[in-house]
């Protein structure tokens, strides 16, 4: 009997332990999901407006870098209220700032349904990309500052598996509706979706004041740039979307031509090739965990490297494959890099994230605007090359990119004078 009683304490000790541990990993995914969710509202008007550029296109007689540009102008949007939230990170409430971004990003939206020419939607464009960045920067710091190091790399990978469903989606959603039911329609629906997404981040995230763990403002930003690990990790951001955006914004132009010549709502159809990613991305912090940052990252950008020749072909079959190494590896770096930047930041998480943002969205813009230049000027294969040419340099930059040197750059910022 005695034996019993000794035994029974440390039974029941165990029970306990073994259902809070399952409680945590239930809170988990929900949370995970909320926040995947979120991301899906939050950018799904971002690309989804690439699966109709041949319908942009022909409603205001532009050619397609022109168009490209114009669609591709929240990137800018995205780029200048990244570096915003980072100036004023420390003083808004993460709640408060996201759902009030997506309720007002709802209404440029709904405004392209009437935009007169290609100036007025690019700058619709813009605004909606200053919303955008504001909740996701915010929806970022919130995760970095309200989940422990083991379950910030599972958040963040949500964000961005819900970032990659608002790629596939959005895109099918946009391509059936503007075929369906015309532009306009096309626009007030997604207007209807932001305010669903402001909806569910009041409900499902707790208010919350920023945690002011460091310097903040521009001095704030200026430490950011001081640290060579984030410095990797911006040029990176910026490299990785410069390839994605040149990828995915104009082969709509290839695949409507001949040899390949595919209608336009098989052309949503065609963004299933986000279907893959949509597994893979959730993977990305399990596989930093197990074999460290920047072979991960190399890893993802082998993956998209080498779909790349399979866009020249001129078998759809071909080309598709192609399309879905290039959305899993860009989208899997993409993961890998964001949570690097929680990492690595010494102060301040939302202002490093916001910093991140603007170069990522900045690389979006300048993808758009050069390799549409090389698509006009000397046709898809030179597109390609240019893609090519981004994903390199961001493995080459990747050799910075180690925890270490920002933990360095802290004690040399900080050491005395000898």
């Amino acid at each position: 009997m005695s034996f019993r009683r000794r035994d029974a304490g440390p039974t029941r000790h165990h029970a306990s332990s073994q259902f809070a541990k399952s409680d945590v990993m239930s809170q988990d995914r929900f949370r995970n999901l909320v926040i995947g969710l979120i991301a899906f509202l939050t950018l799904v008007d971002l690309f989804a407006t690439q699966a109709i550029l041949p319908s942009l296109v022909v409603h205001y007689g532009v050619g397609p870098a022109a168009m490209g540009l114009a669609v591709n102008a929240s990137t800018l949007g995205m780029a200048v209220a990244g570096v915003l939230v980072s100036l004023f990170s420390s003083r808004i409430d993460r709640r408060t700032g996201v759902v009030t971004s997506l309720a007002l990003l709802s209404v440029p939206t709904a405004l392209l349904s009437l935009a007169p020419d290609l100036t007025s939607f690019a700058a619709l464009r813009i605004v909606q990309g200053l919303f955008m960045s504001a909740s996701f920067t915010l929806t970022l710091a919130y995760l970095a500052e309200h989940c422990s190091a083991k379950a910030a790399g599972g958040a963040f990978a949500a964000y961005i598996t819900g970032n990659v469903a608002s790629n596939l989606f959005g895109r099918l959603i946009s391509a059936a509706v503007a075929d369906h039911f015309g532009l306009s329609a096309n626009f007030h629906l997604f207007a209807a979706l932001n305010l669903a997404g402001a909806a569910l981040a009041f409900a499902g995230l707790r208010r919350s004041l920023p945690m002011r763990d460091g310097a903040t403002g521009p001095s704030g930003l200026c430490q950011h740039f001081r640290n060579s690990a984030l410095r990797t990790a911006f040029a990176i951001g910026f490299l990785i979307l410069f390839a994605f955006i040149g990828t995915f914004t104009y082969v709509n132009f290839v695949l409507i031509r001949a040899p390949l010549a595919i209608s336009p709502m098989q052309i949503g159809l065609v963004y299933f090739v986000f279907l893959p990613a949509i597994l893979t991305t959730p993977l990305a912090g399990g596989a930093v965990a197990r074999f460290g940052t920047r072979p991960t990252f190399w890893a993802a950008l082998a993956v998209a490297a080498f779909g790349l020749p399979m866009l020249l072909s001129h078998f759809l079959p071909l080309v598709l494959i192609g399309l879905a190494l290039i959305g899993v590896g860009t989208f899997f770096a993409q993961a890998v890099a964001t949570g690097f930047v929680g990492r690595a930041a010494l102060g301040d998480r939302g202002s490093a994230g916001g910093l991140y943002l603007s170069c990522y969205f900045l690389g979006g813009l300048m993808g758009s605007l050069v390799l549409g230049q090389l698509f006009d000027c000397f046709g898809w294969p030179a597109c390609v090359a240019g893609i090519g040419a981004a994903l390199a340099a961001a493995a080459l930059v990747a050799f910075r990119l180690t925890v270490g040197r920002a933990i360095a750059d802290s004690f040399m910022a900080h050491r005395p004078a000898s």
